[in-house]
């Protein structure tokens, strides 16, 4: 499977890897992209079955964390820090875990080491295979930001939920399948890259509480909270690009 992706920056600075959360695609980290663009050198990808990148024949979460060491050896990168957000966010603990040896450090935000209930995921996946995206996508705003945001930012808000309802419904479905079976809670114990937690205050898919459970279980874990709703890095995007920035910072200083 080919996996679209795009690296931007400086050669040699230090490289971050950016994955998007479900129903999204790498354009959602454009907050981002000028701050860290003159710190570091940033490759950002569409997950399988979003964007340009189509959907693998099977999806679950190790899969998607193999995607991720693809596109790094497709890039010729050896080692990178790490940002993801939600679906990303998970993907990066399996790698925290399964995969240290490639990363310098693990940004997860707005994620769980459990995202969800089961039966819910599949439920969702069975809708959008039925009925395709746009039920989805006419709720998501409300699941994804908050209501004054919501309010204030409609260009930025209409972007993203188009960028849904584009989404391929099957690729779709199966993220959902994938993270329907992910269950890291008894894995993070084991994890010793250093790891910055960001949790959206307002966040009802993805707690605050879920947060503090993986720094109570991850050694080298800090937490950062911003105040957002589930997408922390468009709707809290300065204050989560700073924090970002400071943790890695702090992290090739130590190298």
């Amino acid at each position: 499977m080919s996996i679209h992706y795009q690296l931007e920056g400086r050669t040699g600075a230090p490289v971050v890897v950016l994955s998007n959360s479900l129903g999204t695609s790498l354009s959602m980290w454009q907050p981002q992209m000028d701050a860290l663009l003159e710190h570091f050198r940033v490759l950002r990808y569409d997950v399988h079955g979003h964007g340009r990148t189509a959907k693998n024949d099977k999806t679950t979460l190790p899969q998607l964390a193999e995607d991720v060491i693809s596109v790094m050896d497709d890039a010729g990168i050896q080692q990178a820090h790490f940002c993801g957000i939600s679906m990303g966010g998970l993907t990066g603990l399996w790698l925290a875990r399964f995969a240290p040896e490639r990363f310098l450090s693990v940004t997860v935000s707005n994620s769980a080491a459990k995202i969800g209930e089961q039966s819910d995921w599949l439920s969702r996946a069975r809708a959008v295979r039925g009925e395709g995206m746009s039920t989805l996508a006419s709720s998501a705003a409300a699941r994804w930001f908050t209501e004054d945001f919501a309010q204030n930012n409609k260009a930025q808000i209409d972007y993203v939920v188009a960028n849904l309802s584009a989404t391929n419904a099957e690729g779709y479905a199966a993220c959902c399948e994938a993270l329907a079976a992910a269950d890291l809670r008894a894995e993070i114990d084991a994890i010793t890259l250093p790891v910055l937690l960001i949790a959206g205050s307002e966040d009802p898919v993805t707690t605050v509480a879920d947060s503090k459970f993986m720094q109570n279980q991850i050694p080298a874990s800090q937490i950062v909270t911003v105040h957002a709703s589930h997408l922390a890095n468009i709707e809290a995007a300065q204050d989560f690009t700073a924090a970002l920035i400071t943790f890695i910072q702090q992290q090739e200083r130590k190298a």
